[in-house]
């Protein structure tokens, strides 16, 4: 390296030292350096501390990334949720709101299917996209897992093969929200399932589908009405 070169290194770091200062590689260098001419009998606590202060940075950055995205993933899944729930409020009447589950809605939630499952044959005149089920099958059906949630639960897990036919494909894990329809009314759900295994899983939060399914459930009031 020339002489002009050098004093134009050193004259660029004497200017900015913190440029060297922030440059990990070249700190990294330095250090091991210094411990190699030190010799293995001696060890430098200086060294020692640049690494473990460096380990604590690359957790700090790696936890600020994952709040980063997680706070990403919630903006756009309440963009979702809000889109949705537009689209039911759009629904003319019974049938069509019901018709919207499954082909508008579950596209715009990004799941494979959406379907109003109701229980028992009293009540309304459900339209034919309605899933009716015999009397007790949805406790059986909101049981089947591992865990017994109370009646208003929303329960997420990997999808059973007892709610295949309900979902009329194989889903990887499913939703399960229910709905109170007031008195005298059938006891009903609403049945989520999406092709993703980790899309609904015990540990996630259920506020997004506890708001829809509470929007749902006044729209789906308001068109009884009608």
């Amino acid at each position: 390296m020339s002489d002009g070169l050098e004093q134009d290194i050193r004259d660029r770091l004497l200017a900015s030292p913190q440029d060297l200062l922030a440059d990990r590689d070249v700190m990294r260098a330095l250090v091991a350096t210094h411990e190699a001419e030190t010799g293995d009998n001696v060890i430098d606590i200086r060294g020692r501390a640049m690494q473990a202060l460096e380990a604590r940075l690359n957790r700090l950055e790696a936890t600020h990334e994952s709040v980063i995205a997680a706070a990403y993933d919630n903006q756009s899944g309440v963009a979702i949720v809000h889109r949705a729930v537009l689209a039911l409020m759009e629904s003319d009447d019974m049938a069509d709101l019901i018709g919207r589950l499954q082909s508008d809605i579950a596209p715009l939630l990004r799941i494979e299917t959406l379907r109003l499952v109701v229980e028992g044959t009293g009540g309304p005149q459900w339209p034919e996209d309605t899933l009716i089920t015999p009397e007790g099958a949805i406790d059986s059906i909101i049981q089947a897992g591992r865990r017994t949630p109370r009646g208003d639960d929303i329960v997420l897990r990997p999808a059973l093969v007892l709610t295949r036919p309900l979902h009329g494909r194989t889903v990887g894990s499913e939703a399960l929200l229910p709905l109170d329809l007031g008195a005298g009314m059938p006891r009903a759900i609403l049945l989520m399932g999406s092709a993703d295994a980790s899309r609904f899983m015990p540990a996630h939060g259920t506020d997004l589908l506890r708001f829809f399914a509470q929007v749902f459930r006044m729209v789906l009031l308001d068109r009884l009405k009608r």
